[in-house]
Formats: C-alpha cells, structure tokens, sequence
C-alpha cells in the first residue's frame, strides 16, 4: 500500500470507527510522525533474552541465588552443552541434556508445573503399552504369590488382570 500523502510505502495503518463507520489511513512513517501520530522516539525493546533468563532463575526473583549454587562445568556428556549456553539460548540440545540437568531442572519444573510426573492424557498407543505392562507385571507378581502359596493374593491379582484385559 501506498502513503495517503506522498506515494511512498505505507508502514503505519490506522483504523478508526466513528457511529459504525470505519475509516482506515495509510501513512509512511515520515507522514505519521510529521502529524503526531508517532512517538519521536520508540520505546525501549523487550530483551527476550532477559526475560527467559529471569524465568529461568533457579530461585524466585526476589531472592537471587548465589552464583555457586549451579556448578560452572555442569555440561552434557553426549552434547557438551554447558548450563550457561543453555540459560542464555533457552533450549537443550539433545534429549540427555534433561537428565544432565536433572538436579537444576527439578525445582524450576516443580514451580511451573506443580509437579515433576505427568499426570495428564496419554495417547492411545502409550496408554495400551502401559496397560499391557501393568498386566505383565501383575502376572509376576500373582506367579510369586503362587510360588509362597499365598493363593488367596494371587486369586486377587487374577481377578485384577482379568478385570483389566476386559477393558481392552
């Protein structure tokens, strides 16, 4: 689009609806800091950056860790990304860099999300994996109830895992 006033680029567009009426203008910003619309000077970016590192932050802002609390050489060993890299970038990378920084990442995920285990849905095919080890596993555990004699432990897992396969 074109400025209203001089034929240059328009960078600023403006919507105005009056009684149900829309006017739009389209100025370059030369026109729109020549009629007020523009401030002189913008103001202050954002430093994405800060931002992330602050959310990051081992403790809660108000009470600044001190910087020996997070060891200098903690790095991954399949990767080599070191912690600070990964607090300046704010993204791991490799899927090891989660157990490098197990002992850091626990507290911040505990504060974000109230708990460090998934508790939410799983999807269909991870749900049935589970089920299907679950099962497994209380076969092991009624074959040793067998194994001691403690038949009336081992008809309760029975009736456990049939119960369980009958909601497949």
């Amino acid at each position: 689009m074109k400025c209203m006033f001089c034929d240059s680029v328009a960078t600023v567009h403006l919507t105005d609806i009056v009684n149900k009426k829309k006017r739009e203008a389209h100025l370059c910003e030369k026109c729109a800091r020549d009629r007020d619309l523009l401030p002189e000077q913008a103001g202050q970016a954002i430093d994405l950056k800060a931002l992330v590192n602050l959310m990051m932050a081992p403790e809660p802002p108000v009470q600044i860790a001190p910087a020996t609390t997070v060891p200098v050489t903690l790095n991954c060993p399949r990767c080599g990304l070191t912690y600070a890299a990964f607090k300046g970038e704010g993204r791991f990378g490799c899927a090891h860099d989660y157990e490098a920084f197990r002992s850091i990442l626990e507290p911040l995920l505990e504060r974000v999300h109230r708990g460090t285990k998934h508790t939410g849905k799983l999807p269909a095919g991870a749900r049935v994996a589970a089920r299907s080890a679950r099962i497994a596993e209380l076969r092991t555990e009624m074959a040793a109830a067998i194994g001691t004699e403690d038949y009336e432990q081992a008809a309760r897992l029975r009736d456990l895992i049939r119960e369980m396969e009958a909601a497949q």
